[in-house]
């Protein structure tokens, strides 16, 4: 009878619990725009093949003094300007955050020192519900792909 009531209470727990957001990444790769660049970014795929809404809220790096999330907005006279989007990025059930070149992406600002092609650099994003996912992001300074070429060096970062 115990056994029957355990697994009874055990099964309804398992029933009640709620559907949690799964986050995958794919496709992922920093870069910077020269060698002695100060900021580079880092650029990827993230589906949510849950049944539950997420939120990526924060992202954090060794790599850098600030790490952020960025994208861009047009400003006046059709002039795109990046800025730091605080509030995060909403990640719908069964959908997906396209972080490109030209769009949203995790910024890094105050390299510690120069990113370089073949290495690696740990990244981790926080998400309102699934909490903290680490990825290793590959650096890869020849890719073209996203938009062409995005220098972040000249960009007003201030959000002004």
């Amino acid at each position: 009878m115990l056994k029957t009531s355990l697994f009874a209470g055990a099964f309804a727990l398992l029933v009640a619990a709620p559907a949690f957001a799964e986050i995958e990444i794919h496709d992922s790769y920093a870069r910077s725009a020269s060698p002695t660049a100060q900021t580079g970014a880092a650029f990827m795929m993230i589906r949510n093949t849950g049944t539950e809404a997420d939120r990526l809220i924060g992202a954090s790096s060794d790599v850098a003094a600030r790490t952020e999330l960025h994208t861009h907005l047009e400003g006046e006279n059709g002039v795109m300007r990046m800025v730091h989007v605080e509030e995060g990025f909403e990640l719908p059930a069964e959908g997906e955050i396209a972080m490109v070149r030209g769009g949203k992406h995790v910024m890094l600002m105050g390299l510690n020192d120069s990113l370089e092609q073949g290495e690696t650099v740990t990244i981790t994003l926080t998400f309102e519900k699934a909490g903290d996912i680490v990825v290793d992001v590959p650096v890869d300074l020849e890719r073209q792909d996203h938009g062409g070429m995005m220098d972040h060096g000249n960009m007003n970062q201030s959000g002004n």
